[in-house]
């Protein structure tokens, strides 16, 4: 097995028991992409029939919403990106997809993928269960949004995300859980000063 794919294949197992065979046959279809920081890997209004695994890296999905940019999503090293309108019903997305570590991702094109779920259980399977996966993430989200105060949104993912801080800038962060730039520093620093108290 190519030791290219550790992360990549140790995420797909996570959800689903994906044999070595259906790794090779679903790999062979890779394209790796080595990207910079910064880089634009998926432009909104712009139609991308790919679907990017990350075997290293950070990068964050976002849209323009009155002329500034909202963070939707934050993806890491054994994650798949893409934008959902080019994936489901291929016209282009409204997503951007901004790299924010150099990277490693491995491409393949949904064409492609979508005949392994015709041919291959296994990874028909993993993608049914990762998407489900996906889908009571954004559920979830949106549940927080309405339940939770801004302290305990910012809480909760940092629990559930400790690397954010390190890898995304306030903004992005500050963007995601839908308030100020200035609201999340302040809740950051009573964060860290309670803990300094302990």
């Amino acid at each position: 097995m190519d030791q290219g794919y550790n992360n990549i294949i140790n995420s797909i197992r996570k959800f689903y028991p994906v044999s070595d065979e259906s790794i090779a046959e679903l790999t062979g279809h890779f394209t790796p992409l080595f990207l910079p920081k910064k880089h634009l890997l998926i432009k909104g209004g712009v139609l991308d029939r790919h679907v990017y695994f990350i075997e290293k890296g950070f990068c964050r999905s976002y849209c323009i919403l009155n002329g500034k940019e909202v963070t939707i999503w934050f993806s890491r090293e054994g994650d798949i990106t893409f934008a959902m309108k080019d994936l489901y019903h291929n016209k282009p997305g409204y997503e951007y997809v901004e790299i924010l570590e150099d990277s490693l991702f491995y491409s393949i094109p949904i064409n492609e993928l979508n005949a392994l779920y015709q041919k291959n259980i296994e990874i028909a399977n993993w993608s049914r269960v990762i998407h489900q996966e996906c889908l009571l993430q954004i559920d979830q989200i949106h549940i927080d949004r309405l339940y939770l105060t801004a302290k305990e949104r910012y809480e909760k993912l940092i629990d559930e995300q400790p690397d954010l801080l390190s890898r995304a800038n306030l903004g992005h962060i500050a963007s995601f859980l839908g308030m100020t730039q200035q609201n999340l520093s302040r809740l950051r620093n009573e964060k860290l000063h309670s803990s300094l108290r302990f």
